[in-house]
């Protein structure tokens, strides 16, 4: 008897633990971004509760070009990019923070501190003015943008494919206090709905990397710009060190565009010879990676245990109705990308943060 009362109460212990536990991880554990979202929140973007499954395999569907890897035809892009953004917003902000972009690790400060900074190196090389209007082209859901509207004063324009985005930057904005500077527009950055010469200075974070022909979206940053304007962007591109003949090489770039709603990466060779073909004359040009900068991909790895405790809650609200369906298959494809964009890093042939400022001449 007295061994089954311990039985008993150890089982309760345990079921306490595991419950108390899920319950924090599935309700009140957000992101570094003072709990943006909750797990019990994972939604598929704007695409009903029945249709992300549907959504993840459509997702894949793109990819019907005969090396396997590159969308069929560019025009498929934007809903390709659509698709993405409406299966891993939630994700991404339950798990890494409201900043879909990485920066370097910075020795005593914490990630969100290091990718404050990042964002604020923007305003620093646009020299930034309070009341300057000023574009973020593809801004999420708007974590760059308060971050730089706070330090500068300036007024940003985000504007992102995705609707869900824009609900979720438009309350995050309102939230913070910062809706007066920050307004959000949904459309394509390939075909902005604002006048010519109407911004006094434009950056893109880790965004244009989505756009089929870079050359397009930079002629449309272009256009928007008062003359005298610069633009700053950090660009996911291949590195000198990478070797398109070797297959591991290859693998993990494909890896990293299958997992990313990438149409292509680009060489770094290729990114001021795209920006002044469209007119604009290259100020700087730096890849923020390299050292002393330390590894932007430490946090990916040291992530393995947090997916796993995720990957559980996951799996089980999905189990219990309470997460969508292909919720977990969503979780997983971006497990996988996490370890390619390592491999990426660690190799040395990827980098997210190729840094390029542009000036529109006067």
């Amino acid at each position: 008897m007295e061994f089954f009362n311990e039985l008993l109460t150890l089982f309760c212990t345990a079921v306490v633990v595991f419950g108390g536990g899920f319950f924090y991880f599935a309700c009140l554990f957000g992101s570094a971004e003072q709990k943006g979202k909750n797990a019990v929140q994972l939604s598929g973007g704007s695409l009903a509760k029945e249709k992300v499954q549907e959504g993840y395999e459509q997702y894949w569907s793109f990819f019907r070009h005969p090396n396997g890897n590159e969308i069929d035809t560019s025009d498929k892009v934007p809903a390709f990019v659509d698709t993405f953004y409406n299966l891993v917003t939630d994700i991404y902000e339950w798990g890494w923070g409201q900043s879909f972009h990485f920066s370097p690790r910075i020795s005593g400060k914490s990630h969100r501190d290091a990718t404050r900074m990042h964002e604020e190196m923007a305003v620093n090389l646009l020299d930034l003015k309070p009341g300057a209007r000023i574009l973020d082209a593809g801004c999420g859901v708007g974590g760059p943008m308060r971050a730089i509207a706070a330090h500068s004063g300036a007024n940003i324009v985000g504007i992102t494919i995705n609707e869900y985005q824009v609900k979720r930057a438009r309350a995050h904005n309102k939230k913070a206090g910062l809706d007066s500077l920050c307004e959000v527009v949904c459309g394509n950055f390939l075909q902005m709905p604002f006048a010519d010469n109407s911004f006094d200075g434009a950056y893109s974070i880790e965004a244009t990397c989505h756009a089929p022909k870079l050359e397009e979206v930079y002629r449309e940053i272009y256009r928007v710009l008062k003359p005298g304007s610069l633009y700053v962007s950090y660009e996911w591109v291949t590195t000198e060190l990478y070797d398109s003949d070797d297959p591991e090489h290859v693998e993990i770039i494909r890896g990293i565009e299958r997992g990313d709603a990438l149409p292509r990466l680009r060489s770094y060779k290729d990114i001021a010879e795209i920006a002044t073909k469209v007119g604009f004359e290259v100020v700087k040009e730096k890849d923020l990676a390299k050292p002393p900068a330390e590894p932007w991909w430490t946090r990916l790895k040291m992530g393995r245990i947090a997916y796993w405790r995720n990957h559980v809650v996951v799996t089980v609200l999905a189990w219990l109705g309470i997460a969508p369906k292909g919720v977990t298959d969503v979780h997983d494809m971006l497990f996988v990308t996490a370890d390619y964009l390592a491999k990426g890093g660690d190799t040395g042939i990827f980098t997210p943060m190729h840094m390029i400022l542009c000036r529109k001449p006067e």
